[in-house]
C-alpha cells in the first residue's frame, strides 16, 4: 500500500462485525478468564484495543516499528526524558518549544540531569561536546517558532562516530511525518504532539513516540505505564478518524504556506520571513534534502514566522485586524491560527533580553497556515497590514 492508502486503512481494519469504522473500547478494565491474569487486555493504562490501533497507524506514518500513544505532546517528551538518570547529560538547543526547555531546566536538572545548550544548526558544534556523560541529543527541526533547520543525517553520523550509545531524539511535530521521517535518517526516537497536524482538527490533546529499537521501546512503554500519561480511548478514536485525511490535509498546508511565505517575503511591511521553503532561508538546502513527502516531492509544512516592521502597538493592531485568521495558541489544525510568541505563557516570565537572545522579538509573529482558500487568507493579511499602517 502507498502512503495515502495506509493512512486510510492501517489501524482501521474492520473488526468481527465488519464495521468500516471500528468501535471505541471506552473501558477502564477488562473481565479476565483466569485469576492469574493471562489475557492480553487487563486495564486501559496497560493497553486498550482502540489505543493499540492508533499506535499501529502512527508507526506506519513514521515508517517505524513501534509507537506509543500518550496523553499529550509533553507527556511523550517526559516519557522519553525518563530514560535519563542522575549524572546523565542531554545536549539540546535553545531554539525549542519553551515548555520543553522549562521541563529540562527545572524538573530534570533538579533530578541531577545535566542540560547543555549548543547551536545544532551548525553540526560541527557537536565535535568535542559529546562526553561519556552524554546520553541523549534532543532537537526539533524545523524549530518552534523560528523554523531553524538541523541536518538530521549529519547529527546522527557525528553522534554515532563519537559515542554510539547516545540516543538521538527528534521532535517532528512541525514537519509532521508526511513531510519528514527522521527514523529513516538514523534517529533513535521521534516524538510528536498529535494535537497538531496528526490530529489536525483542534479537538484533541495527544502525543506519540516512535522508534525502531525494541529495547528502547520496552523501556519507554514501562515509563509510560508507571507515570500514567496514557490517552483516553475516545481521543485515540478521534485521532484514528483524523488520520484518514492526513495526507490530503498536509498537501493543502504545504501549498498554502508556500504561497503565503512568498507573499510575505515581498511585503514592505515585513522585516523578515522564516519559512524553510524560501530559497533565502538559511536552512533551505538542508530542508530541501530532508523535508520530502512520501511521494518524493518537497514539503515544507504549514508553519511560518515573520517579523513586522512595527512596534508592539503595531503588532497588536495587526493581530486584532484579522477577520478569518484566528488569534489562538496551538497549531496544525484545518483553520489558520496566529500568535504573538513574546506574549505566550511559556515566554511571558522571561525578561526582554532573555527572549531576544532566543529570537523571541516583540515584532515576531507565528502563523499556522490552515487549509482555507489561500486567496482569502492573503486578503485577510492584506487588510490587517493596511489597518496596521493607518
Amino acid at each position: 500500500m502507498r502512503y495515502g492508502t495506509k493512512a486510510v486503512w492501517i489501524g482501521n481494519e474492520p473488526d468481527y462485525t465488519g464495521a468500516v469504522v471500528p468501535p471505541i473500547y471506552m473501558v477502564s478494565t477488562f473481565r479476565q478468564k483466569d485469576p492469574e491474569i493471562k489475557d492480553k487486555y487487563v486495564y486501559t493504562r496497560l493497553g486498550n484495543p482502540t489505543i493499540e490501533r492508533l499506535e499501529k497507524k502512527i508507526a506506519t506514518l513514521e515508517e517505524g516499528e513501534y509507537a506509543i500513544a500518550t496523553a499529550s505532546g509533553m507527556a511523550a517528551i517526559d516519557t522519553v526524558l525518563r530514560l535519563l538518570k542522575p549524572g546523565d547529560e542531554i545536549i539540546t538547543m535553545e531554539s525549542l518549544y519553551a515548555t520543553t526547555i522549562n521541563l529540562m531546566k527545572t524538573t530534570y536538572s533538579r533530578y541531577g540531569v545535566k542540560v547543555k545548550f549548543i547551536d545544532l544548526t551548525k553540526t560541527e558544534n557537536l565535535m568535542g561536546n559529546i562526553s561519556r556523560e552524554t546520553k541523549m541529543i534532543y532537537f526539533e527541526t524545523p524549530t518552534n517558532p523560528l523554523l531553524k533547520i538541523v541536518d538530521i543525517e549529519e547529527v546522527c553520523k557525528i553522534v554515532k562516530d563519537e559515542n554510539s550509545e547516545v540516543i538521538v531524539v527528534v521532535d517532528n511535530t512541525f514537519a509532521s511525518p508526511y513531510n519528514q521521517r527522521p527514523l529513516k535518517m538514523g534517529v533513535d526516537i521521534v516524538v510528536h504532539s498529535t494535537t497538531k497536524y496528526i490530529g489536525g482538527h483542534s479537538d484533541i490533546i495527544g502525543g506519540a513516540i516512535v522508534t525502531n529499537n525494541e529495547e528502547i521501546y520496552n523501556k519507554l512503554r514501562a515509563n509510560l505505564i508507571s507515570s500514567g500519561g496514557v490517552p483516553s480511548p475516545f481521543d485515540a478514536w478521534l485521532l484514528l478518524r483524523s488520520i484518514r485525511t492526513f495526507h490530503l490535509r498536509m498537501e493543502k498546508h504545504n501549498y498554502n504556506a508556500m504561497k503565503i511565505a512568498q507573499y510575505l517575503s515581498e511585503k514592505e511591511d515585513v522585516e523578515k520571513t522564516y519559512y524553510p521553503g524560501l530559497k533565502d532561508h538559511e536552512g533551505h538546502e538542508i530542508a530541501k534534502k530532508q523535508m520530502r513527502t512520501p511521494y518524493g516531492n518537497e514539503g515544507y509544512g504549514g508553519m511560518i514566522s515573520f517579523q513586522l516592521k512595527t512596534d508592539l502597538k503595531g503588532v497588536r493592531k495587526f493581530l486584532k485586524s484579522l477577520r478569518i485568521i484566528a488569534l489562538a495558541v496551538s497549531l496544525g489544525g484545518t483553520e489558520s491560527l496566529i500568535v504573538h510568541p513574546a506574549s505566550m505563557p511559556p515566554y511571558k516570565p522571561l525578561t526582554k533580553e532573555e527572549k531576544e537572545r532566543m529570537g523571541i522579538w516583540d515584532n515576531l509573529i507565528r502563523f499556522s497556515v490552515g487549509i482555507e482558500d489561500v486567496e482569502d487568507l492573503i486578503e485577510d493579511l492584506e487588510t490587517a497590514f493596511k489597518e496596521m499602517r493607518e
